[in-house]
């Protein structure tokens, strides 16, 4: 490396360095081998190679289980929307990534809040009592399988011998007694964002209690100090603080419901009555191993990456318009 010296306005000598490229050792190449090129290599070998043959086999008439194919161009993609059944599920997935996120992140937050911030309005900051009973009782669905969540809750909701209509029958809403939740078109999908929401929720609970157990705790006091109730302090504070948590968990939350196969399949597996419950992946297994389409079928798999990639695009366009960048920017 060779230095040279300028005269600066007004003091000294400012310094300048004109860096030399330094030369190409074994140490220096097997740590760009084994830090880079390895975790390069096993990125484009299992993420990148698979998206490219799945792009591939979208614009074939591949059947699956034929040891040929025949390149077919744009045609899936065609029939693809021009499917009305595909559509309905595009409709459903989108539906669920708006709804469930929403009200998972809403729930989680609230109850966050009173665990963390919510207690007591005198004395040091605190949440309720027994908050961390509260916490280990939220969190406890989140450790059951999704496939186990669905087929619980798809008994809960079963006609007559489930728990439900039991329940509502006793308080006297007789006319739940034989109802069937999942059976009838208006009621199938709120019943099933019911069951995702109640999945979720009890983890970004948690996730959010860390994010405010990270804020300090004075800025809560000197919001005390100036009037601001518990929902101003939660508005203006909690929430603003912890943005960067929430829009993760609405990325997560949106990916997880664009999926939502395991909880739909194991709550109506045919769709749901009118295909009010049908999602994208359930159309595309369906239409992959019942009738060995799997051309047409990996062209459904690319519809859905994009819309999950365009969804997570949205999410950060969204936060940069209304203030994350520049909050950012102001730390």
């Amino acid at each position: 490396m060779t230095t040279t010296q300028e005269a600066v306005p007004g003091g000294g000598p400012k310094r300048s360095a004109t860096r030399r490229r330094r030369p190409l050792t074994f140490d220096r190449i097997s740590f760009m081998v084994v830090f880079l090129g390895l975790p390069l290599a096993v990125f484009v070998v299992f993420v990148v190679s698979p998206f490219v043959q799945a792009l591939y086999y979208s614009l074939t008439d591949w059947s699956g289980f034929s040891a040929g194919q025949n390149f077919i161009g744009f045609d899936n993609y065609v029939k693809l929307f021009h499917d009305d059944i595909f559509l309905k599920a595009v409709r459903n997935n989108i539906e669920l990534a708006i709804v469930v996120p929403i009200v998972t992140i809403v729930l989680a937050l609230t109850l966050a809040t009173l665990v963390t911030i919510g207690g007591s309005g005198t004395g040091t900051v605190r949440g309720l009592r027994n908050s961390g009973y509260y916490r280990i009782v939220s969190f406890f669905p989140y450790v059951i399988p999704a496939i186990v969540i669905g087929l619980i809750w798809a008994q809960v909701f079963t006609p007559g011998s489930g728990i439900l209509d039991a329940v509502l029958s006793k308080i006297g809403l007789h006319q739940f007694e034989n109802y069937a939740w999942l059976g009838d078109a208006r009621t199938a999908m709120p019943a099933s964002m019911f069951v995702m929401i109640w999945g979720f929720v009890g983890f970004y609970m948690v996730l959010f209690i860390a994010a405010i157990r990270g804020i300090d705790p004075e800025v809560f006091e000197a919001a005390r100090i100036d009037g601001a109730g518990r929902f101003r302090t939660a508005l203006s504070i909690t929430v603003p603080l912890i943005r960067d948590n929430v829009q993760t968990a609405y990325i997560y939350l949106g990916i997880a419901a664009l999926d939502a196969f395991v909880y739909m399949q194991a709550l109506n597996p045919g769709g749901g009555p009118q295909n009010s419950t049908l999602v994208m992946p359930q159309q595309l297994f369906t239409t992959a191993f019942t009738k060995g389409q799997f051309g047409y079928s990996t062209a459904m798999g690319v519809v859905l990456a994009a819309v999950t990639m365009l969804f997570a695009l949205l999410v950060f366009v969204v936060n940069a318009l209304t203030g994350g960048r520049e909050r950012k920017v102001r730390r």
